[in-house]
C-alpha cells in the first residue's frame, strides 16, 4: 500500500544533517576567533634559534657519529683517547672526518638509489588512484579545508613489486642499500637541508609563509608554509608518510637479505626487524586517509624540523637495531640469538603494541574524520578489531570540538603513544645489550614524546578551557592506566 511520508519538524531535521550514522555530531563551525589566535601565536621551543642552529648541525653530526661506531667499531660509541688538545684534534680528523671520508661521501650509486626512490613516489604520489579525503579546517585559510589524494596503499605494493623484479633479475639487488648505507645517508642528509630550502624559498616567493617570527633560522627550522603543494601531491604529507618508512623498511630487509646471502639462512632477529618496519610502513599507507587530519598536516609548518627528520633522521637512524644485527655477524662470524622464550615474548610484545597503535591511531582519526564528514569506509589490510568505535562517548566543548573517551582513549590519553614506546623498545631488546645504538630510537623517541605531549596538553588547556578539565577528570592518565 501507499505510505504517506511524515514531514519532519525543524528540530528533527536539524538532528539529521548535525548527526552522522554513528551518532557522531558533524563539526559544522570551520574555525573561530580562538582558533585563529592559537594558530598565530608565535612561542620560542626549542631553545629558540640558539637552540634550532644547534640541532641543524647536531644532528647530522650525531648521525655519521652513530654511522662510524656502526662501520668501523662494531656498534661501541668511541671517545678521544685524552681530551687534551692533541687528543681531540686526533679523535675530529682521524677517528670522525677520515671515517667518513673514507666511506660515507655522497657517490653516484647512492644519488641513484636514494633520489630514485624519492622520484618515483613522487610520481606515484601524483598519479596512483587512491581516495580524496579532506582535511581539518584551517584557521590560517579562513577555515578551507584541503583535499588529500590518499593512494598511498597503491603505491607501496607497486614499489614492493618493482623491487622484487629488480631484485630477482639482478637489475638492482637489494644488499646494494645496506653496501652504500653511508653514502646513501649522506645523500638524504643533503637532500634534507635542499629541501628545506626549496620550501622555505617557495613560501616567500608565493606568500603562503605563515606565523614567522621574523628570526631566520628559527623560522627556516620551525617551515614557513603550512601547506606546499605540487599539482595534487602535499609536499609534507608525501614527506611524511612516502619517504621514511618506505626507505628504513628496505635498509633492514636489505641486511636481511645479505645475511641470507652470507649465511644461507635467516636468524629470528633479523626477520623481527623486517617484520616490525614492514608492519609500520603497512600500517601507514593502510590507514593514511586517517593522516590529513593528524597534528603534523594540520599544524605544523613545513620545515627543517619535518622535512629533515622524514627525509634523513628516520630512515638512517631507526634502522640501528637492523644494521648493528648485520655489522655484529659480519664482525664475528656470529649471529645474534636468543632464548626460545625470549624472542617469543618479543614478538607477542611487538604483535599486541603493534595492535594498540593501529587501532588506537585508527580510533582518533576516524572519530575525528565522523565530525569533519569525510569518514570512508576502507577494507585495507589489515582490519584489526576495534579500529572503529560505534556510538562513541565524549565530552562537548563550549569551543564544538569533542573529546573522545571511548576506546583506548577512554583509558589513557595518549595510548598510540604508550604502544609506540613499547614497539621501540622491542626493536632494541631483540638485538640484547651489546650496544647503545639499537636503543638510540627508545630513548629519542621518549625525549620527542614528552615534549610533543607537553606542547599539546599546553594548546588543549588553552583551547578548551573547563572542558579540558573536566576531560582530565575523565580520563586522567596520559601513558599507562594507574601509574601514570
Amino acid at each position: 500500500g501507499l505510505h504517506k511520508k511524515k514531514k519532519m519538524t525543524n528540530k528533527e531535521e536539524t538532528k539529521k544533517s548535525t548527526v552522522n550514522a554513528n551518532g557522531v555530531p558533524l563539526f559544522k563551525s570551520s574555525y573561530t576567533k580562538q582558533d585563529v589566535k592559537l594558530d598565530n601565536e608565535i612561542v620560542y621551543e626549542f631553545g629558540g634559534p640558539i637552540g634550532v642552529c644547534a640541532m641543524m648541525t647536531g644532528f647530522p653530526a650525531l648521525m655519521y657519529y652513530f654511522w662510524v661506531s656502526l662501520e668501523f667499531h662494531q656498534g661501541k660509541l668511541y671517545y678521544p683517547e685524552s681530551y687534551t688538545m692533541e687528543g681531540l684534534s686526533n679523535f675530529f680528523w682521524n677517528e670522525y672526518i677520515a671515517k667518513i671520508v673514507e666511506a660515507g661521501l655522497p657517490n653516484l650509486t647512492a644519488a641513484k638509489i636514494y633520489l630514485g626512490y624519492a622520484l618515483l613516489s613522487f610520481i606515484f604520489a601524483w598519479i596512483m588512484p587512491g581516495p580524496v579525503v579532506q582535511g581539518l579546517p584551517i584557521p590560517s585559510l579562513k577555515g578551507k579545508r584541503l583535499n588529500y589524494l590518499c593512494n598511498g596503499l597503491y603505491s607501496w605494493y607497486a614499489v614492493l613489486l618493482i623491487s622484487a623484479v629488480l631484485h630477482f633479475t639482478g637489475i638492482f639487488r637489494l644488499t646494494e642499500i645496506i653496501d652504500n648505507f653511508g653514502p646513501i645517508m649522506s645523500v638524504a642528509i643533503i637532500w634534507g637541508f635542499v629541501m628545506t630550502t626549496l620550501v622555505c624559498i617557495s613560501g616567500y616567493v608565493q606568500g603562503t609563509n605563515h606565523r614567522m617570527s621574523g628570526n631566520f633560522f628559527y623560522d627556516y627550522f620551525m617551515g614557513g608554509p603550512l601547506n606546499p603543494r605540487i599539482g595534487p601531491v602535499d609536499l609534507k604529507m608525501w614527506a611524511e608518510i612516502r619517504v621514511p618508512w618506505v626507505v628504513l623498511f628496505y635498509c633492514s630487509l636489505s641486511c636481511l637479505v645479505k645475511q641470507y646471502e652470507l649465511d644461507g639462512q635467516v636468524t629470528a632477529p633479523a626477520a623481527f626487524m623486517v617484520l616490525a618496519h614492514f608492519l609500520y610502513v603497512n600500517a601507514c599507507q593502510k590507514g593514511e586517509e586517517c593522516i590529513p587530519t593528524s597534528w603534523d598536516i594540520f599544524y605544523e609548518k613545513d620545515g627543517f624540523m619535518l622535512i629533515f627528520w622524514n627525509m634523513a633522521g628516520v630512515p638512517f637512524t631507526y634502522c640501528y637495531a637492523s644494521i648493528y644485527l648485520m655489522k655484529y655477524q659480519l664482525t664475528t662470524g656470529n649471529a645474534i640469538t636468543h632464548s626460545l622464550p625470549y624472542t617469543i615474548a618479543l614478538y607477542v610484545a611487538l604483535l599486541g603494541a603493534y595492535w594498540v597503535f593501529d587501532t588506537g591511531n585508527s580510533q582518533k582519526n576516524r572519530f575525528r574524520m565522523e565530525q569533519n564528514g569525510s569518514f570512508i569506509v576502507r577494507k585495507t589490510f589489515p582490519q584489526l578489531p576495534w579500529g572503529h568505535i560505534k556510538n562513541p562517548s565524549y565530552i562537548k566543548t563550549e569551543h564544538g570540538n569533542l573529546l573522545l573517551t571511548s576506546g583506548w582513549w577512554g583509558i589513557v590519553r595518549k595510548p598510540h603513544y604508550t604502544a609506540d614506546l613499547i614497539m621501540a623498545i622491542s626493536w632494541g631488546l631483540i638485538t640484547g645489550f651489546g650496544s647503545f645504538l639499537p636503543y638510540f630510537y627508545f630513548c629519542f623517541f621518549v625525549v620527542v614524546l614528552i615534549h610533543r605531549v607537553s606542547r599539546d596538553m599546553e594548546r588543549c588547556a588553552k583551547k578548551y578551557g573547563k572542558d579540558w578539565e573536566r576531560y582530565c577528570e575523565r580520563v586522567p592518565y596520559i601513558f599507562i592506566p594507574y601509574v601514570f
